[in-house]
């Protein structure tokens, strides 16, 4: 009897140890979780998205005049609503993806986060469900700025399917952004601090990029900070679309004896470093929660 006993307690264990979600079930999960936690705070999504609205509006009006000179000086005509909005969109990405780290602080004070670390879900999952969850909440706001982009006189060059794509380079470039937020949040802990470091480097990163005027016309050292800034290549990919041309000017492809064509001069190596960023700092990220798993543990 009492081997039975063992034998029937061994299996129960053993299907519990088994038991639980799949990898597609804990990222479904945690992307459902995350954007009812979003829903029920628009605060931060209203927040993220008045922002930039109010740098397209404020800059289209008070320097457009100004800077349309400095836009024109390369080839073809274009107005500065036109040159603007892509680099708005790369800035919803960056604010959305700031405040990503905020409301993992807000899990980890009112105690979730301990008890999703603790739980069998896949560290991976819950680190891409939640990343999806951000990824949703980036594409509507690009969606809504491009569309007051267009109201205020910009064109996209490559129409609808054009701006579908800016939306997908946004995404893309919100990922490292995001993993980053995340980070700064598990290893400070402290909202204040996530707030702090996430927006300590979003304006520097903006400003000494091609996000508002082109390589050309900026200061020497920008020029030098702007060629390994990461939104440059963020902001060149969504121009790139939104022209219908090559704009790159941080990296010829040409001059090492490569030829895309077109605007893919500019979306090869442009997306080739998102996407080298995205896996760099996901990974970091991740291993982040999963350290942060083991000490829990212990």
């Amino acid at each position: 009897m009492s081997s039975e006993t063992e034998s029937e307690t061994g299996a129960t264990a053993t299907e519990v140890t088994h038991s639980g979600n799949s990898f597609l079930g804990d990222f479904w999960v945690n992307f459902v979780r995350w954007n009812i936690k979003a829903v029920r705070n628009p605060f931060v999504l209203v927040v993220s998205l008045v922002q930039p609205i109010i740098f397209l509006v404020l800059f289209t009006q008070v320097f457009g005049q100004v800077a349309t000179g400095a836009v024109n000086r390369g080839p073809g005509s274009i107005t500065y609503e036109t040159y603007l909005v892509p680099a708005i969109c790369m800035q919803v990405a960056l604010a959305a993806a700031a405040t990503s780290g905020v409301g993992l602080v807000n899990d980890i004070e009112n105690g979730m986060f301990e008890k999703v670390l603790v739980s069998p879900m896949n560290r991976t999952a819950v680190f891409l469900g939640k990343t999806a969850a951000e990824v949703l909440r980036i594409a509507a706001q690009i969606t809504i700025i491009i569309g007051l982009g267009v109201v205020l006189g910009a064109e996209v060059a490559t129409g609808v399917a054009g701006a579908l794509g800016i939306v997908a380079v946004g995404i893309l470039f919100s990922l490292w952004f995001t993993a980053l937020s995340n980070t700064i949040a598990v290893v400070t802990k402290d909202q204040e601090s996530t707030i702090i470091g996430a927006n300590l480097l979003q304006f520097p990163l903006l400003f000494v990029s091609t996000a508002f005027l082109p390589l050309s016309v900026l200061p020497s050292w920008i020029q030098v900070v702007a060629r390994f800034n990461p939104v440059t290549y963020g902001v060149d990919a969504a121009r790139a679309i939104m022209l219908g041309r090559d704009v790159m000017t941080v990296v010829e492809v040409t001059a090492y004896g490569f030829d895309f064509g077109g605007l893919y001069n500019t979306l090869v190596p442009a997306v080739a470093v998102l996407l080298a960023l995205g896996v760099l700092f996901g990974s970091v990220a991740v291993h982040m929660l999963q350290r942060a798993s083991s000490a829990n543990v212990q």
